[in-house]
């Protein structure tokens, strides 16, 4: 159990897919990449690894292939939040007189 594991973090191949492309004579044909350790580990330190605790990932969609409708939800909710709110509307002003300041400088 434990080569077919190392095998596969080595490799980036499965079990299965080991197994299929065996059976189709196609293993000279895999460009799978070796899954690096922070894929599986996580990116916190290297003494939390022997312990049984969830993985803290640098990307947690990208790691486990999809997206829970919670967190999109969450994230939603926060750039909503974090969005400017609607500029003020200018107020029309009572006149349309220039100021006192321009009015000086205008040849009359």
């Amino acid at each position: 159990m434990l080569m077919n594991v190392t095998y596969g973090l080595m490799t980036g191949i499965g079990t299965i897919d080991r197994l299929k492309k065996k059976a189709t004579n196609t293993m000279s044909q895999s460009d799978e990449e070796p899954i690096p350790l922070r894929d599986v580990f996580g990116i916190a330190g290297y003494h939390t690894w022997p312990f049984p605790i969830d993985p803290v990932f640098e990307n947690y969609d990208r790691v486990m292939g999809y997206s829970m409708p919670q967190r999109l939800a969450r994230e939603q909710q926060l750039m909503e939040n974090q969005r400017p709110k609607d500029p003020p509307e200018l107020e029309p002003s009572p006149t349309v007189e220039l100021p006192q300041c321009v009015n000086d400088l205008l040849p009359v």
